[in-house]
């Protein structure tokens, strides 16, 4: 079910960003929506890597990584990313993902050393970064298209 908002609060590209958040943050994921699972992923690592980078993307998303496999995770981000014309950032997670994950479930376990894992995650959180936030402007001129599929406008 869409949630429902009034035209008069979708006015400006902040208020379908915030609107758009508001709908992820409420969302049980995963679920049988493939465009807001997809979505959610996007967003969570956008979020994420804002916050604290690699690391904190795969601690914070370890369960789902964990469940659904770092394979498929890897796919399901990387198909969104070039579904946004995020193709650097696709890239970045071809080249490291899944030996960053390895090495992130490696340390956690204590079978290698901090800097082993550190050294691929700084690489991988350096060139992100050097993409200064194109991220959020590709991310925010999708939440303007797809809105309509998230959220039901009504009349005032």
């Amino acid at each position: 079910m869409k949630r429902k908002m009034k035209r008069n609060e979708l006015v400006t590209n902040d208020d379908i960003w915030n609107a758009v958040i508001d709908v992820i943050s409420n969302y049980n994921f995963p679920s049988d929506n493939c465009t807001k699972n997809k979505l959610y992923i996007g967003f969570q690592y956008y979020s994420e890597l804002e916050s604290g980078g690699h690391e904190s993307l795969y601690t914070w998303f370890s369960e789902y990584i964990e469940e659904a496999g770092i394979t498929t995770y890897l796919n399901e981000l990387i198909s969104f990313l070039e579904t946004i014309d995020a193709q650097p950032y696709a890239k970045i997670e071809k080249k490291y993902g899944e030996q960053a994950w390895r090495l992130y479930k490696a340390l956690e376990a204590g079978d290698i050393e901090e800097d082993d894992f550190y050294n691929v995650i700084e690489k991988a959180d350096h060139e992100y970064y050097n993409l200064n936030d194109k991220l959020g402007k590709l991310l925010e001129a999708y939440f303007l298209t797809i809105y309509p599929e998230l959220i039901e406008v009504i009349d005032d």
